[in-house]
């Protein structure tokens, strides 16, 4: 099979020889869009230059967006990023992914010593541990947050609705009688509704954002394009929770949720998740609902679904400082390993 490789620094360039392989019509999940990894880098730069790698072979592509800083890289992505892992086009069969994948690997072999990849799916993980070891790296991948999902695609919301714990039911019944929360859901983006979004997240017990302008710039193209789902609640007039969440190619994404503490007591935000789930399942008629990474408890509630997000380690051992690093990825997964005494 014959592979061809090559490096782009530019995201212009990776544009012109991608023709519309990255964009929003050919690439389901948002976090594989070439205006994805361009807002990252705008906003969230993960390293001092974007080092771009592009394989191709029987008409199929694959892409890896990476951030270089000397001669190391990390994946061009950020906590805003709830999957990354190298782009296909052109329907690639199993063995074509797993080639091109050894072709960036082998084209990346010159350049860098490390390359570390956060928050990828399990089978991708598995895929790029693979094929960088076929190429000459040493790679690990190791267990680094979960994500958890629900298939709804035989579901309307009654019976989604039916399935959740009682004491979940019981919850949003009790509150929902105790005070009169309204609701209104957002699938463009709107000014006063956005300054409603700010001031709940600052007024919740949510850590800072980490980069608003971001959070806006994709909740403006998401709904630009349809796309967006900004959930707000209001209680005697006061927007008191906002959820921000995407729907694209039968998928609902939930990206933000917060309420003001002060109104801790009136449940607002699961009266709001309620209105927000039965809006993506009965009126979009989502397939799946993805509530990101994270592990909080109450995520079991509303998804059935549990799997991992992996951090993957590669280490070139063509270098001194690709070997030392090795080394030392090896020491500490052997003291995870130990018991303490």
């Amino acid at each position: 099979m014959w592979v061809k490789g090559e490096i782009f620094r530019d995201f212009a360039d990776a544009e012109g020889i991608a023709k519309g392989s990255l964009d929003r019509t050919n690439q389901k999940s948002l976090f594989d869009r070439l205006d994805w990894f361009r807002r990252t880098w705008a906003h969230c730069q993960p390293g001092d230059r974007p080092l771009i790698v592009r394989a191709r072979a029987d008409g199929s592509d694959a892409w890896l967006f990476l951030a270089e800083s000397n001669n190391a890289a990390k994946g061009l992505a950020s906590w805003y990023t709830l999957a990354f892992r190298p782009v296909f086009s052109g329907m690639p069969s199993e063995a074509t992914a797993r080639a091109l994948i050894v072709a960036i690997a082998r084209r990346l072999r010159p350049r860098l010593a490390h390359i570390v990849l956060d928050h990828v799916p399990e089978g991708e993980a598995d895929m790029i541990v693979a094929g960088f070891t076929r190429a000459g790296w040493i790679a690990r991948a190791t267990p680094q947050t979960a994500n958890w999902s629900i298939d709804v695609s035989d579901k309307n919301f009654e019976a989604f609705w039916a399935a959740r714990p009682s004491q979940l039911r019981s919850t949003a019944k009790r509150k929902a009688a105790k005070a009169p929360v309204e609701m209104t859901i957002y699938d463009c983006f709107d000014e006063t509704a956005w300054a409603d979004y700010e001031s709940i997240y600052a007024d919740s017990w949510k850590p800072e954002e980490g980069s608003l302008s971001f959070v806006r710039s994709m909740a403006e193209d998401e709904g630009a394009a349809g796309a967006l789902r900004l959930g707000i609640a209001t209680l005697e007039g006061r927007a008191v929770a906002a959820q921000l969440w995407t729907v694209d190619h039968g998928m609902a994404i939930i990206h933000k949720l917060a309420h003001r503490q002060d109104v801790t007591e009136f449940s607002p935000g699961t009266m709001l998740s309620k209105v927000m789930f039965e809006h993506v399942i009965d009126h979009d008629q989502v397939s799946v609902i993805d509530f990101g990474t994270g592990d909080d408890a109450y995520k079991a509630d509303w998804m059935e679904v549990r799997v991992m997000r992996m951090r993957v380690e590669l280490h070139n051992p063509r270098k001194l400082a690709g070997l030392i690093g090795a080394a030392r990825s090896r020491l500490r997964a052997l003291a995870a390993r130990t018991p303490n005494r």
